[in-house]
């Protein structure tokens, strides 16, 4: 019974939930009790547990349990909703910084064109796209909505995507698109906004500009390419040297394990760019450490102008993200793709905004 796969198990518990009138809040079974129903490990109990998860038919409760979820609930009563007008919509990340925004976006758009939305998130895990591309399809939704995985790294999808374009399948990527696959996509423009705040930094007078960027997705290299950019045309050719790059899963650990490389790398600068705002309120507080005093020793800029910009100890100047507007403009392409029955459709490229704040000294 060990070869019993863990979808099977999602489709039961969804199954359980209708059958049993479960309401919102009610408890839903143990991963123990699941075991036992199913005759099989933890590991794929777990796995259905985490499916089940992210589209959002339970919520787990750490300490408390796990309980079904309003959407559960209105899954099993609105049986009815036909799967032609249901998107699927893969995001990395949803719970916090800028990805509640995009998707609220999408969800508004795609609600006010009569079609649902299932949602998926890939915690930015190559094979949790996987496993969410292949649910998302199984459903029978007639569009899909995806933000990539490490979308600068080698990807095992290709040829998932490639039967997708095969099938007919219109699909819109956000945020960033895989470089060999050929949908249209609906993004800020990230070489842009590189550009633009090391431009910024520039202006106030700074000459020794550092940058600390991620290795593993596009948009790190479009901020790289755009902060290159500015501080070649400012005749400053040296600011490779000056560059930290950092895998995403290690974000959180980077101001440890590289402490020494990033401490000699900002004694020989006056500011650095950062890949995006979290990268650089995570700086703020390695500084604070070494009492390395934001702005009056280092100047920070950080991409994306989230929530945390403004409510940080020393307010962070930042590009601001599109958030809702991207989201708005991938269900509109979306949309549009699936009622031409035409799978072409225009990138759509959001010009950046500058949102000055403390964290930038004036040099000049």
């Amino acid at each position: 019974m060990e070869g019993f796969k863990y979808t099977a198990i999602v489709d039961w518990a969804k199954d359980y939930i209708k059958q049993k009138g479960l309401k919102p809040d009610d408890r839903f079974l143990t991963e123990k009790e699941l075991c036992t129903i199913h005759g099989v490990s933890r590991q794929t109990v777990r796995q259905a547990m985490m499916t089940l998860e992210r589209e959002n038919i339970i919520s787990r409760v750490r300490g408390s349990g796990t309980f079904v979820t309003e959407r559960a609930v209105d899954a099993a009563v609105v049986t009815a909703a036909p799967a032609k007008k249901s998107v699927g919509v893969i995001s990395t990340y949803f719970s916090d910084y800028i990805f509640p925004h995009i998707v609220t976006g999408i969800e508004s758009v795609l609600g006010d064109m009569g079609y649902t939305m299932q949602l998926s998130i890939t915690h930015n895990q190559v094979l949790e796209e996987t496993q969410a591309l292949e649910s998302m399809l199984s459903s029978g939704v007639c569009g899909l909505i995806v933000e990539p995985s490490k979308s600068a790294l080698p990807n095992p999808n290709t040829e998932l995507y490639k039967k997708i374009r095969a099938s007919g399948m219109p699909l819109v990527f956000f945020n960033a698109k895989y470089e060999w696959s050929n949908f249209p996509y609906a993004a800020m423009d990230d070489a842009a906004a590189g550009r633009k705040i090391t431009d910024y930094l520039f202006d106030c007078g700074h000459k020794d500009i550092a940058g600390i960027f991620a290795l593993d997705d596009i948009q790190g290299h479009k901020r790289y390419s755009g902060f290159m950019e500015s501080c070649l045309a400012h005749n400053v050719k040296g600011s490779e040297q000056n560059v930290f790059w950092y895998a995403t899963a290690d974000k959180s650990k980077i101001f440890t394990y590289a402490k020494d490389k990033l401490l000699d790398m900002l004694d020989c600068a006056t500011a650095v760019v950062c890949y995006n705002d979290m990268v650089a309120i995570n700086l703020m507080r390695f500084c604070k450490e070494n009492a390395i005093r934001v702005p009056e020793d280092l100047s920070i800029a950080g991409i994306d102008d989230s929530r945390y910009a403004s409510i940080c100890e020393v307010p962070l100047t930042s590009v601001h993200h599109p958030h809702k507007k991207l989201g708005a403009a991938a269900a509109k392409m979306l949309v549009s793709m699936i009622e031409r029955k035409d799978m072409s459709c225009d990138d759509m490229l959001f010009e950046p905004e500058l949102i000055v704040r403390e964290s930038i000294r004036k040099m000049v």
